[in-house]
This record gives structure tokens, C-alpha cells and sequence, in this order.
């Protein structure tokens, strides 16, 4: 690997580790270039060359990882949950759940609370895909 495209990659690695320690935070596109040190149109065309998806994708998808946490762990509202990840709008946040998840967010949080397993198996178990929502029932296939 070239020292320029491991530059690159730290720089990202700057900008998308900010986003996961701060989800809730109004992330936008200027301040996470400026972050990375790179122009903004550059800045989205090499994070999504290195992540797969663009920043704004990322930052929903983490900010639903941590939203279906809540709703199976905690009796938090959904209204609440949607405040708290971040989504400043109930009907985006649904939008965007139901997107990534392959169900509404009140239809989600029906499974009941979270078996205790390792809370590492748990993390990956409940990751949603970025291409595909994943059923947890056995058989099920996959939904898109």
C-alpha cells in the first residue's frame, strides 16, 4: 500500500470514527471534510471508495444500529429513541428504520427484549446489512 492511500484511509478512518463516537451529533458533510482534512467532494468520493456506502448512509445506518439497541433494551418511546440517535424527524426515522431494518421500528421493538448473550455476539447478530435487512427468524429469507 502507498503512503498516499494509507494518508487516505487514516483520514477517513478520522472522520468515520468521529461519527460513531458522536451518531447523535448533526453530522454534515463540511464538517467531516474538515475533519479529514479534504475537500467535501472529495471527501465522499473516497469514503465511499474505502467504506462502500457514502457519509450520510453510514451515519443513518449507526445511528438505526444504536436505535434498535434501545428499542429492544430499554422502554424508551420510539419518539424518544428517534430524538436520541439523532433523526430530528419521527417520519425519517421510520423511513430510514424500516430501510435498513426491513420493518418499522414499533413492529421491531414487538420481538421483546434482547437474549443476554456476549455483547459481542449481540452487536454482530443485530448489524444491519448495508445491501439487505436480515430476518432473525430461522428461514426467513432475506428482504431487500
Amino acid at each position: 500500500m502507498s503512503r498516499a492511500s494509507e494518508d487516505s484511509n487514516r483520514r477517513m478512518l478520522r472522520a468515520r470514527d468521529a461519527m460513531d463516537r458522536s451518531y447523535a451529533e448533526p453530522f454534515d458533510v463540511p464538517t467531516l471534510a474538515r475533519l479529514a482534512h479534504v475537500s467535501e467532494a472529495h471527501f465522499i468520493r473516497t469514503f465511499r471508495a474505502t467504506f462502500g456506502e457514502t457519509p450520510h448512509r453510514y451515519l443513518q445506518r449507526r445511528r438505526v444500529e444504536r436505535a434498535m439497541w434501545l428499542l429492544r433494551s430499554t422502554d424508551t418511546t420510539v419518539t424518544d429513541v428517534c430524538m436520541t440517535v439523532g433523526f430530528t424527524s419521527l417520519g425519517t426515522f421510520s423511513r430510514v428504520f424500516t430501510e435498513i431494518v426491513g420493518e418499522p421500528p414499533s413492529v421491531y421493538r414487538r420481538r421483546g427484549p434482547l437474549a443476554p448473550v456476549p455483547s459481542c455476539f449481540g452487536m454482530r447478530w443485530l448489524r444491519p446489512s448495508g445491501e439487505t435487512a436480515v430476518s432473525e427468524k430461522p428461514g426467513d429469507a432475506a428482504r431487500p
